[in-house]
């Protein structure tokens, strides 16, 4: 399937902006040029239909928003020729609106790593996977916070960041699994669980 959408996300691409739209951009994506979440999520619609998938994929969205969040609100136009400043709660309302209008399935670093507050904010009004990868990363106290905070409901653990093996390992299953409910139930399970190495 996902081969499939991937050569008709080309095709679609191709036919908007043109050949030299289907670069090739950072982890292997295309990188048209386009400035707004809506569309990509729109060219995404238009693949998975042209595959004859509708109905029967969702969408993961990471959109690494620490890299535009600037003095405390988030600018969406960094891609644009003037700035378009974001407030956390507006953040968030975008992300419900994406939510309202796609398959999307799991968020991955919506919101900046260092916006603690609007995490748990979102974490708390939508029922969706929350994914912390660059909030947590590189640092077990971080997971702890998360924790506390009830800032995300996953985690990517990338064992290269964090000293040891026994600590990522730690640095997940404590919280995570054995703390949130008291025992390792069926809702925790390693599917829940990104490793990268």
């Amino acid at each position: 399937m996902g081969s499939q959408v991937y050569q008709k996300l080309k095709k679609v691409i191709v036919e908007q902006f043109g050949l030299p739209a289907v670069g090739i951009g950072d982890e292997g994506g295309f990188a048209p040029p386009i400035s707004q979440p809506h569309e990509a999520l729109d060219l995404l619609i238009q693949a998975v239909s042209l595959a004859g998938y509708d109905g029967k994929m969702q969408f993961a969205i990471d959109p690494t928003s620490s890299e535009f969040y600037r003095d405390r609100g988030y600018d969406v136009g960094f891609k644009d020729d003037k700035p378009n400043m974001q407030s956390p709660r507006e953040m968030i309302h975008l992300y419900c609106l994406l939510l309202q209008n796609y398959p999307i399935f799991l968020f991955e670093d919506p919101l900046a790593e260092s916006d603690w507050g609007s995490w748990t904010e979102f974490n708390t009004e939508r029922p969706i996977e929350l994914v912390g990868d660059d909030l947590l990363v590189k640092n077990t106290q971080c997971v702890q916070e998360a924790y506390d905070r009830i800032a995300c409901n996953s985690m990517v653990l990338k064992i290269y960041q964090i000293a040891t093996i026994y600590e990522a390992i730690e640095a997940w299953v404590s919280p995570f699994v054995i703390n949130r409910a008291g025992n390792l139930g069926a809702n925790y399970s390693l599917g829940k669980l990104g490793l990268q190495f």
